[in-house]
């Protein structure tokens, strides 16, 4: 078992009434799990409510976009010696659990663990694309590093790294409507990073980010392989980085 001075778990939520209870269902192995919400207008506070279990703690935060501020503002409330994020659209499988109360407790020198994750999207895994090769740092020493990065945030650990066996289960945008809606939110901060960091679009970086992005997520990365589901998927991922340029060159204009 889990020893409750080991491992705290936090989760970000705004307006994630459709997936918080599900995501709760599979951490209640850990001893205290922290939620950051940043005033969501939906029921998410009461499907926490919901699943009534005194380990959870729920703090409210506004963000200002800034996902990087937030999980460092999380790591705050954590009182355990190893902090695990979980998104609200994820869920933690049994392997993944055994691993990870595994190798927090008996780590040896390493001061973070990256893991995979499994998208499912419309009733399919993709296994390949963008997403299918995807890892990062989720598990760490909370006093080892920091988050950085307003959006596409990293979490930058001073030690060694080892890595997760096991994936983490993900569910994003059950409908294209929330994908549209996401990709317009994340791109909208991305644009802005991008332009207070002095770089500008034009119509040849506009052009290839957005042909480039397709061409590696669909062929290269062989997101052909996930049928429909893979096409689209590299579709709207293309899209997301035409977006990011436009909106950069738009900034840029306006700030002409």
């Amino acid at each position: 078992m889990l020893k409750s001075d080991l491992l705290s778990i936090i989760v970000l939520t705004k307006n994630e009434e459709q997936n918080i209870e599900n995501c709760l269902k599979t951490l209640l192995w850990c001893d205290e799990i922290i939620i950051i919400d940043d005033f969501s207008s939906d029921l998410t506070l009461e499907r926490i409510r919901a699943v009534n279990s005194p380990k959870i703690k729920v703090f409210r935060h506004k963000s200002d976009g800034d996902f990087s501020s937030q999980r460092n503002y999380a790591l705050t409330k954590a009182k355990k010696e190893w902090v695990l994020f979980v998104d609200a659209d994820e869920r933690v499988p049994e392997p993944l659990r055994n691993e990870i109360v595994s190798v927090v407790g008996d780590s040896k020198g390493v001061f973070g663990y990256s893991l995979k994750r499994i998208d499912n999207i419309w009733g399919k895994e993709l296994k390949h694309g963008e997403t299918g090769s995807v890892g990062f740092v989720r598990l760490a020493r909370k006093d080892s590093g920091k988050w950085v990065g307003a959006v596409h945030e990293e979490w930058q650990i001073k030690g060694r790294i080892g890595k997760l066996n096991n994936s983490l289960y993900h569910y994003p945008h059950q409908t294209i409507a929330s994908f549209l809606e996401e990709i317009n939110f994340y791109t909208s901060i991305r644009a802005d990073e991008l332009y207070k960091e002095g770089k500008k679009a034009n119509l040849l970086s506009i052009l290839l980010y957005t042909k480039g992005k397709f061409i590696m997520n669909f062929l290269i990365k062989r997101g052909f392989l996930d049928g429909i589901p893979g096409l689209i998927s590299a579709l709207l991922m293309s899209f997301h980085s035409f977006l990011v340029r436009g909106k950069l060159w738009m900034l840029s204009k306006e700030n002409e």
